[in-house]
């Protein structure tokens, strides 16, 4: 993507990332829903308009940032969907299939983007829309595989942590679950000393790989 500008880059990154972090959230608010906690109903979380889950940090400024700076990794955050455990018809079982419903969202969402890649393949010569939805598809392809894999990273308040608590013993659970007042400021440590890239790219590149040999590239 080094080709492309910065306004390239971030105009062509402005549905993808918003839809990618706003469906993340908005699973975990529907499978809460179907497992017995209507609070993100009720609160009108579940709708699909991205100006219901905009933090403008985590939704804005961060991955714009690393799209203007040609990261190569890209993350964000929305504003997480509220989910009432103790309502929840089984909360520990429960919890983790919450958890695990915002990673599969981006894989859904990295598979879709995957055939509008090859979509583009069935425009005229010369269309002017050809390298635009081009580069649209492709950074939701990267987007989502990173989110999700991120996502799965076993430290609470992260889904992986979250997962993690739902189906360990009580007694590892428990241990595991006081982590979560500390797992934003973890992750921004392994981020910014570099441990977290080590580690998340052979997974990433596994599931960019996937959804790439799915999109025909």
């Amino acid at each position: 993507m080094d080709q492309y500008s910065v306004e390239q880059l971030v105009i062509a990154g402005i549905v993808p990332v918003l839809f990618a972090i706003t469906l993340h959230e908005v699973a975990h608010g529907w499978a809460a829903q179907k497992l017995g906690d209507d609070t993100a109903e009720r609160l009108g979380r579940l709708s699909i308009n991205p100006l219901h889950h905009i933090d403008l940090i985590g939704t804005i400024l961060i991955p714009g940032m690393m799209l203007a700076m040609k990261t190569g990794f890209m993350f964000g955050w929305a504003k997480p969907v509220p989910v009432d455990f103790g309502r929840l018809r089984n909360p520990r079982r429960d919890m983790a299939l919450v958890a695990i419903a915002g990673p599969i969202s981006n894989i859904l969402m990295g598979i879709f983007w995957a055939l509008v890649t090859r979509s583009a393949g069935f425009l005229p010569d010369g269309s002017p829309y050809g390298e635009p939805l081009l580069l649209m598809s492709m950074i939701g392809i990267l987007f989502n595989a990173m989110l999700a894999v991120v996502n799965l990273i076993p430290i609470p308040p992260l889904d992986g942590g979250r997962l993690l608590v739902g189906i360990l013993p009580y007694e590892m659970a428990d241990k595991l679950s006081r982590v979560e007042p500390y797992g934003f400021f973890i992750l921004l440590g392994l981020m910014f000393t570099g441990v977290l890239g080590v580690f998340m790219s052979p997974p990433m590149h596994l599931v960019r790989g996937l959804l790439m040999a799915i999109a025909g590239l």
